[in-house]
């Protein structure tokens, strides 16, 4: 029998996707048992205006523009169609449906670990999906009951301090933010004249 293709998913908004996220993903997908890493791209929630959230398809391309040359990274927009706002554990549901040979892990900085106590039905997500741990640094404490947890796996990825709000604020800076992009990001967003 056919082993299942295992997929990370590594949630975000991506605004815009930079250099660290594709350090993680390729360090997870070459470094662990994932066989690909898929980036989910997190819609714009109606609900919130955020005036420096690029449209969901602006940072879609992006992804694609980014990825584009690793064959074991993919885009996704299946939270495009999903009702808002959403939660993962639906979009968990979703892919299972319509990806039934798939087998899906999560993929999250170590900051959001410390934060999955508070996510919707959460004990659901930890029963039945593995979860891929990158360091962060970050402040406060991972809850006890994830301390060696079966479902839990932590990566030893690089520790990567590059965020896409410190790239928005130096591209509006008119700081050069270039070697945080990869070179079809930046042309992209340069032409766009986001983020100014």
């Amino acid at each position: 029998m056919k082993k299942q293709k295992r997929i990370g998913l590594y949630f975000g908004t991506f605004n815009p996707i930079h250099m660290g996220h594709l350090i993680i993903a390729n360090h997870m997908v070459e470094f662990s048992d994932l066989d690909e890493v898929w980036f989910v791209i997190t819609p714009h929630n109606p609900h919130k205006k955020k005036k420096n959230l690029l449209e969901d398809y602006h940072r879609m391309a992006m992804v694609e523009l980014a990825i584009d040359d690793y064959d074991k990274l993919q885009a996704s927009n299946i939270e495009f169609g999903l009702p808002q706002p959403n939660y993962t554990v639906n979009t968990l549901a979703h892919l299972e449906e319509k990806y039934p040979s798939r087998d899906f892990c999560l993929i999250m900085g170590e900051d959001n670990l410390k934060s999955l106590h508070k996510w919707k039905n959460y004990e659901v997500i930890l029963e039945r999906y593995s979860i891929y741990v990158y360091p962060r640094i970050s402040e406060g404490v991972v809850e006890t009951q994830f301390d060696n947890h079966e479902k839990i796996i932590k990566v030893d990825a690089p520790i990567i301090e590059l965020s896409s709000t410190f790239i928005r604020k130096g591209v509006k800076e008119s700081k050069n933010v270039r070697p945080m992009l990869s070179p079809e990001v930046w042309k992209y967003l340069d032409e766009m004249n986001f983020y100014r």
